[in-house]
């Protein structure tokens, strides 16, 4: 992980709250802007593949790896807004699906069982 992620996202925080306030609309607008810009990588994956015959090629794998990166900070700074404690929050979310990964592959269980 970035160690520049959490204070830069600190800061980012810090100014939309001054901006904004922090009332239930804006923990919600910075919600949606998570979705925002999940569609903006979409949109330039969709660029990158000439998927619109109308358009072409318009986008690069960097610019889809740059709107990933826009993700990545917006759901860090919605994070703060459901987190009393955004780094430990993720640190919690990663170790568990690390060991997911090293758990064993769990078998269905058929009918007679």
């Amino acid at each position: 992980m970035s160690a520049i992620l959490w204070p830069v996202v600190g800061r980012i925080t810090a100014a939309l709250d001054a901006a904004n306030g922090e009332g239930e609309h804006e923990r919600a607008m910075r919600l949606i802007k998570v979705v925002e810009e999940a569609g903006e990588a979409s949109a330039a994956y969709i660029g990158m593949t000439g998927q619109n015959p109308r358009k072409g090629i318009t986008h690069t794998a960097a610019d889809v790896a740059g709107e990933l990166c826009d993700v990545i900070i917006a759901a860090a700074v919605a994070l703060h807004a459901f987190s009393a404690a955004p780094p430990a929050a993720l640190t919690a979310k990663l170790d568990a699906a690390a060991r997911r990964l090293n758990a064993p592959a769990q078998t269905s269980r058929t009918e007679s069982e």
